[in-house]
């Protein structure tokens, strides 16, 4: 991969997706900066980011992109091939969190959850890897969560998304080894973001009020915890945007499949978890007469 590369991230009006922007700019890439209604609600960061973009060594091109609809995905990348020519690297960091008892989201709910941080990912998967596979080069990049690892109360939805999504992420890795496109993740721990002001509750409060007195303990655990990211010496989010960059900037072949970032609670119960995975995954494709992917890890 050329020191200077083709990048597409999802998500950025707001939080990593806007960092990782900023950062790929200020080293120079050309970054497709996708985002929901680029000259509608969020304008006004498509503004600045296309200003930001003119004084940086980069090249941003904002484009709409909705990850849940279909068209609208095939016609970004295909914007984006017009313009560069090709992808070298995906960013797939657009989702959407949750705070509240599991039993209170809706089906409607969960679905939704679903369509955009699971669903979505696939949607954007399938129209970039073609061109990367033909080319015979490429990295696809995901910003998951420490909650697809290890479990915290009241997230439910969020982080079945996420578990399926690490997953999904590490069947591709196997799956694309003989390609020359990598697979890598990024699992961020706690990060003040503004991803809480966005997060969707139950949609069925009366269930969520059946629990009575522990009713309300998604909210004093949510609000104590985003509480404490913003208190003094609250883990910086551009640590996020800068593995990002440390894994676009990874020799091909050489790049982790998950990376944890997680400064707030240190992130050894993930990484434990991230070996032990290792560990187990490489004895069940020896016993499968698969070990020649244990290398992929």
């Amino acid at each position: 991969m050329s020191t200077k590369s083709n990048i597409l991230v999802t998500g950025c009006s707001s939080g990593f997706g806007l960092l990782i922007t900023r950062t790929l700019l200020r080293e120079g890439h050309t970054v497709f900066a996708t985002m929901r209604a680029p000259g509608g609600r969020n304008a006004a960061i498509a503004e600045e980011l296309t200003a930001f973009g003119g004084e940086s060594p980069g090249t941003v091109h904002v484009l709409e992109m909705d990850v849940t609809e279909e068209n609208s995905v095939q016609h970004a990348v295909t914007a984006a091939h017009n313009i560069a020519g090709g992808l070298d690297v995906v960013v797939n960091n657009a989702g959407i969190g949750c705070g509240g008892f599991a039993e209170a989201f809706t089906v409607e709910q969960y679905q939704q959850i679903f369509d955009i941080n699971v669903f979505g990912v696939q949607r954007v998967n399938r129209a970039v890897l073609p061109s990367m596979r033909a080319a015979g080069k490429g990295l696809l990049l995901f910003v998951s969560s420490v909650m697809g690892r290890v479990v915290i109360p009241f997230g439910g939805p969020y982080t079945a998304t996420k578990y399926a999504l690490e997953g999904l992420v590490e069947s591709y890795r196997y799956e694309l080894a003989g390609t020359g496109v990598d697979v890598a993740t990024v699992e961020p721990g706690g990060f003040l973001t503004g991803f809480a002001d966005r997060l969707m509750t139950p949609g069925d409060p009366e269930r969520q009020a059946s629990y009575g007195p522990l009713a309300e303990l998604p909210e004093k655990m949510w609000g104590g915890f985003i509480e404490q990211l913003g208190s003094g010496g609250a883990p910086d989010p551009q640590e996020v945007a800068a593995a990002v960059s440390e894994l676009i900037g990874t020799p091909a072949g050489q790049r982790p499949l998950r990376t944890v970032v997680d400064p707030m609670m240190g992130g050894e119960g993930p990484r434990a978890l991230n070996r032990a995975s290792d560990e187990i995954q490489a004895h069940l494709l020896g016993e499968l007469g698969m070990a020649a992917f244990r290398s992929v890890r």
